[in-house]
């Protein structure tokens, strides 16, 4: 699958200090060590609608990472999947009197259009579920003949689920109790009360073919792959075990995280999926959880539609730290314009204050668990400087500016 084209980022002088993040397995903040080429995978989107606030503050996290990772000179391996096949999608398509393949293809763009308006860097690598598919039914034969996952009991439609006890190590990830993974399971699309399973938890990783749904052959019969599967197969083939980062939003911690690392450690016996696991806050919308059920999502096309400039949409999920869960409210969005406003009227003049410690200032803040309350932070404080006591440094304005392109990705 194409993804969307690149973006450019400046070069700025100097370097900034080593990344550290919050490692959710290890509940504490600690360095993130990658070699010459930094991997990461981020879990991608299911295109049954448009790309919300939510979604774009996902990915934003991990776009300033993206970006830190470069400005340290790495190389970035970066993947990114996309769930073009799943239930949520036929709902939808059925809703709408459209055709599921149709819908998807729609979103799609639409997605990769926002995603081009935010300046995300793309990945290297955009994969869909329907391209995977070959992977994943590999992949479950290897589950099988290890005694990882077994085969329901049931002539009519014998699905395949992962063993929860087939890792030693399952559970470490989120660092759930079995009741919280119990309740959890069953909120984020499991099936604890599927007749033939062995255990409530254990996981769905090849559903067998059903009447008027997508199906794909496979030796041990016809169906889909599971939605966790998808990314372990995804990311183990293209980054191998023990990749820098998996990430994607808290409302993955589990059970999506936790079974696509464990569907891949019941094949790598000993080795973490990945070495860091990073998840982003959610974005809720004055004062509520910002769900589709709520019909109360805010989207990012509708925002560009009414004239919004995105780097100020950017700029307004940036002013909370990206592990917090946060409000998206009319104010945020004024103060982010207005900010905004400041910043370009700073970076125009002809000169400035001396701007290399802001510069300094800006990349540790981000390295120290992208704390970009303090890095917007570093940043007003030379614009407030520049713009009521002026300086004598020509090159500063264009320093401060190519800085907040290439580390913040707010173009000015």
């Amino acid at each position: 699958m194409q993804s969307w084209s690149d973006t450019a980022l400046p070069t700025v002088p100097g370097a900034g200090p080593p990344l550290r993040l919050y490692d959710t397995a290890d509940a504490r903040v600690r360095p993130v060590t990658p070699g010459a080429t930094a991997t990461m995978y981020v879990c991608g989107i299911t295109p049954y609608d448009a790309t919300h606030l939510g979604h774009a503050a996902t990915y934003l996290t991990f776009d300033l990472v993206n970006r830190l990772w470069r400005d340290a000179g790495h190389d970035v391996h970066y993947v990114q999947n996309v769930t073009d096949v799943d239930d949520p999608l036929f709902e939808r398509a059925a809703r709408d009197g459209v055709d599921w393949r149709d819908l998807g293809t729609r979103e799609i763009d639409l997605f990769r259009s926002d995603m081009r308006a935010l300046r995300i860097v793309p990945p290297r690598e955009y994969v869909g579920a329907i391209e995977s598919v070959d992977e994943v039914v590999e992949f479950v034969q290897k589950l099988l003949a290890s005694g990882a996952a077994y085969v329901v009991d049931d002539a009519e439609y014998p699905d395949i689920y992962f063993r929860a006890d087939a890792n030693d190590q399952f559970g470490y990830e989120s660092g759930y109790d079995r009741a919280t993974m119990e309740r959890l399971f069953a909120e984020r699309g499991g099936d604890p009360d599927r007749p033939g399973k062995r255990d409530t938890i254990d996981a769905l990783v090849w559903r067998a073919a059903r009447p008027d749904e997508p199906s794909w052959p496979a030796p041990f019969g016809a169906g889909r792959p599971g939605w966790h599967i998808e990314c372990s197969a995804i990311a183990l083939n293209r980054l191998g075990p023990e990749f820098d980062i998996q990430g994607g939003g808290s409302d993955l911690i589990y059970p999506h995280h936790e079974y696509s690392a464990a569907h891949a450690e019941s094949l790598v016996a000993g080795r973490r999926f990945a070495r860091h696991y990073v998840h982003a806050g959610l974005i809720g919308l004055d004062g509520e959880k910002m769900s589709k059920s709520k019909g109360n999502l805010v989207l990012v096309s509708k925002l560009r539609n009414s004239g919004v400039d995105p780097a100020a949409i950017r700029l307004g999920l940036l002013t909370g730290h990206y592990r917090q869960d946060r409000m998206w409210t009319d104010e945020v969005l004024t103060d982010a314009q207005a900010r905004l406003a400041r910043w370009r009227s700073a970076t125009a003049l002809a000169s400035g204050p001396v701007a290399e410690d802001t510069v300094a200032r800006l990349r540790q803040h981000l390295a120290d668990d992208l704390d970009t309350p303090k890095a917007l932070a570093a940043v007003d404080n030379w614009v407030t400087q520049a713009l009521e006591y002026g300086g004598p440094d020509t090159a500063a304005p264009g320093l401060v500016k190519t800085a907040v392109d290439a580390l913040l990705g707010v173009e000015l």
